[in-house]
């Protein structure tokens, strides 16, 4: 995790009233300008990040690049995703997986802007049994394209993610990996080696520092679902957000419309009292 890469900053004079800040002369013997500087530096530390953390491609990176959950029967298991975008395009971004039903992904379609990132909540619905020695073979995928900036982010369009001739399209799979609570036993039968050998025979002592033992991660567990709930409202609130705006939209184009239908009507009123107050002149005969 040793980087030798370096930069170099560059200053000198300018006179105050000739010289434009976004148009330095080419022989000012500045080789970067502060923009382009600080979008390399984003772009090598994020870059860097990228292989030490998560799955990394051209348009995003993703962290972490395994679908953990942290498995218990009869409760909704959570995992985050973050999606960042490594470019200084707008990047859309859609999320597949080969179990549907069992999986609930919020938001499962997005528009990144540049540089910038955002957060995936994938929901593990109740399950009635522990899968086969915990091992799970479900899959995701999630695709990325660049897009216009002047995209909606809440009606993204559906050819939008078509593999077409001139459009690039990047894939990056991520597998689901189950664990199972430290400390936790069931009905089941799934126990670990070393509680079964404590319920054989210890001291009073060693039960009590079990006993506190479960006591601390029974208040962790509570802690984070505690913490997952009030993401999961963070999540409902978004939505709840972007439903409103579009019916705030379609309100306002149905008031347009009844406002014209109305102002027709009374217009025509308007006329036909005109007409019965100041009747138009006979023609003499």
């Amino acid at each position: 995790m040793q980087c030798k890469d370096k930069f170099l900053i560059q200053s000198t004079k300018l006179v105050a009233t000739s010289t434009d800040m976004d148009e330095i002369p080419p022989n000012t013997s500045i080789r970067w300008g502060p923009r382009t500087f600080a979008l390399s530096v984003v772009r090598g530390c994020r870059r860097a990040a990228g292989v030490a953390m998560g799955a990394s491609g051209t348009l995003i990176s993703i962290y972490p690049e395994d679908l953990t959950f942290l498995f218990e029967l009869d409760k909704p298991c959570y995992c985050n995703l973050k999606v960042v975008n490594n470019s200084e395009h707008h990047v859309a971004f859609k999320v597949k997986t080969t179990s549907p039903r069992k999986y609930f992904v919020r938001p499962n379609a997005s528009i990144i802007q540049p540089w910038d990132s955002c957060t995936i909540t994938i929901t593990l619905q109740a399950q009635k049994e522990y899968p086969p020695d915990m091992q799970c073979k479900d899959k995701f995928l999630i695709q990325s394209t660049k897009v216009a900036a002047s995209t909606d982010m809440d009606e993204i369009p559906p050819n939008t993610f078509n593999k077409e001739v001139d459009k690039v399209i990047e894939e990056m799979k991520l597998k689901v990996v189950y664990t199972v609570p430290s400390g936790s036993s069931d009905d089941s039968g799934i126990t670990s080696l070393g509680s079964r050998s404590f319920k054989l025979g210890s001291d009073d002592l060693t039960m009590l520092k079990n006993a506190s033992i479960e006591e601390i991660q029974t208040i962790q567990r509570l802690k984070d679902e505690r913490d997952t709930t009030l993401q999961q409202n963070q999540q409902m609130q978004r939505e709840l957000d972007v439903i409103r705006r579009r019916r705030s939209r379609k309100s306002d184009a149905g008031f347009s419309l009844t406002f014209a239908a109305f102002a027709g009507l009374i217009g025509v009123l308007i006329g036909l009292l005109m007409s019965l107050i100041f009747p138009p002149p006979q023609a003499a005969a």
